[in-house]
């Protein structure tokens, strides 16, 4: 346990670029769905919106919110305060629970930007994409992710998560957030192997089907066991008839960066 966790405290980065060449290049080479089949500017033009949308968000959490999460994080380690501090754990089971409760925070808050309006004008931005990649799990309103990580710093104190064990969570988080938006498929004994433990990409895929049934299902981010316990599990028979996107949200001025940020302010049924 240590030697893996410590490789990915000290290697963080190069390891979520790598994962995310590596996707990048199989979603190319052998892709799910013929998205972009010889649309190469197309391809680009997709890549280069979501990921415009991914580094305004970064950018706001590295100016309103590392410092916050790192003071927090540190003041609980200072003051043995959280729920994981109540009992005395050896350093590897305070790092599980951290895991399992960071994620099952992950699971509600998810949940809750379907169930509430207010949330689900944000978060719809990424469920509008009509071509899911990769890509797409950098999809997000920066108000939607402001909001998550406002509400995220309370959660961490009242854990008790120490910062070795969020850095953690978030780079394993981050992969696998990465590997169940891409454009492909595992095995299928693979798939239904790896489903048990962790979300897949033919879980996600049905999560981002423009069916309402199917998009109110599947919001687990990493440990799936959340949506069996919660019945929120579903899974597809043929996932290759699902369709992406939303129907509201259908117009090409809608998926521009502009378009997106506009999206929540816009009067939309859902």
């Amino acid at each position: 346990m240590s030697s893996i966790y410590d490789l990915v405290i000290e290697h963080q980065l190069p390891i979520e670029v790598g994962i995310l060449l590596i996707l990048l290049v199989w979603e190319s080479i052998c892709p799910f769905f013929e998205f972009f089949k010889k649309q190469y500017k197309k391809r680009f033009v997709h890549l280069l919106r979501n990921f415009v949308l991914g580094i305004i968000n970064s950018v706001m959490i590295s100016f309103l919110f590392v410092v916050l999460w790192v003071k927090s994080v540190q003041w609980t380690e200072i003051n043995q305060f959280g729920i994981l501090y109540l009992i005395n754990l050896p350093s590897w089971m305070h790092l599980v629970g951290a895991i399992v409760l960071m994620d099952l925070w992950m699971y509600w808050w998810h949940r809750l930007n379907h169930i509430i309006p207010f949330f689900w004008k944000f978060h719809k931005v990424h469920h509008s994409d009509p071509f899911m990649d990769v890509t797409t799990a950098n999809r997000f309103h920066v108000g939607e992710i402001f909001f998550s990580s406002l509400l995220r710093t309370p959660i961490l104190i009242l854990i008790g998560v120490t910062l070795g064990e969020l850095v953690f969570y978030e780079a394993i988080l981050f992969a696998n957030v990465q590997i169940h938006h891409a454009n492909i498929s595992f095995l299928d004994k693979i798939e239904k192997i790896l489903r048990i433990f962790i979300t897949t990409p033919q879980m996600h895929k049905v999560h981002h089907s423009q069916i309402v049934q199917e998009t109110n299902s599947n919001y687990t981010s990493l440990l799936s066991i959340w949506d069996r316990i919660f019945r929120s599990f579903k899974i597809c028979k043929n996932p290759t008839e699902i369709q992406f996107g939303l129907e509201e949200s259908n117009k090409v001025s809608d998926d521009s960066v502009k378009g997106l940020m506009q999206m929540p302010f816009k009067k939309n049924k859902k």
